[in-house]
């Protein structure tokens, strides 16, 4: 076999495979929409239930994305300097209100005290 032979056998294999996969992909693969009505009558309901909260969720990670873009530092060292902020911000409200049920049990105490 000579040697253009093979390289149009070449040729035409690459085009069956780099076209042909990814066709056969798009073909076999199910949408969105059928995978929902494959699923049962509860899971749809709950799937329904929950699309709101997962849409709220990745509209604020994809703006959060957005503003970690926006510094000069990579993006995951931004996230991590925020995801640090945010701990310590729960941490110190976490505190507060270790601190204002404490007030509380010291009231409640004196109240009991003095009502007796």
């Amino acid at each position: 076999m000579s040697k253009a032979g093979m390289y149009i056998k070449m040729a035409a294999a690459f085009t069956i495979l780099s076209v042909g996969g990814p066709a056969a992909l798009f073909y076999f693969q199910p949408t969105d929409e059928e995978l929902f009505k494959r699923y049962n009558p509860e899971l749809q309901r709950k799937s329904l239930e929950n699309r709101q909260g997962r849409q709220q969720d990745f509209d604020n990670f994809v703006t959060k994305l957005k503003e970690y873009s926006k510094s000069d530092r990579p993006i995951w060292e931004a996230a991590a300097q925020d995801e640090a902020r945010t701990r310590a911000i729960a941490a110190e409200d976490q505190k507060k209100a270790a601190a204002e049920i404490q007030k509380r049990r010291e009231e409640i105490k004196r109240q009991a005290i003095n009502g007796q």
